[in-house]
């Protein structure tokens, strides 16, 4: 299997940034962009998903990484709440309630599919080689 080298090489994180994208864009519709304390949280926690994944990323290390992610599979159910709660205040509708929701279960299950990959992988993480390896490997 190729290393990947670039976090936007990560499908969950390409859909993570998805996700951010579509909750800004739904964030900023009628009545739900009068909502600033919803707008804010709902916002800050897509954020949250693309950085957790790219931060545990760059920290070079299998459990940092796999900590990483667990907070941004976090975030994704946290998403979801909000949605559900934009839904009730008729911000959205149940059709792009939906939408969303799907979008944020899909980001949550490739984020678990890459722990669950970290977890089985025998792969530490570069800060655990030898720095002349590390170097090259970064290189590469």
């Amino acid at each position: 299997m190729a290393t990947i080298t670039n976090v936007e090489d990560f499908e969950a994180f390409k859909q993570a940034r998805e996700l951010a994208k579509a909750v800004y864009a739904a964030t900023r519709e009628r009545e739900f962009a009068r909502d600033f304390g919803l707008v804010d949280q709902i916002r800050r926690a897509s954020v949250s998903v693309v950085s957790n994944i790219a931060e545990g990323f760059e920290r070079d290390g299998r459990q940092e990484f796999i900590q990483f992610l667990s907070q941004a599979k976090g975030s994704v159910g946290e998403i979801r709440a909000q949605l559900l709660l934009a839904l009730d205040q008729n911000y959205i509708s149940a059709t792009q309630c939906e939408e969303l929701c799907e979008l944020a279960q899909q980001t949550g299950r490739l984020i678990a599919g890459l722990m669950n990959y970290l977890r089985q992988t025998e792969h530490r993480g570069l800060k655990f080689r030898k720095p002349e390896t590390r170097n090259q490997e970064r290189e590469t």
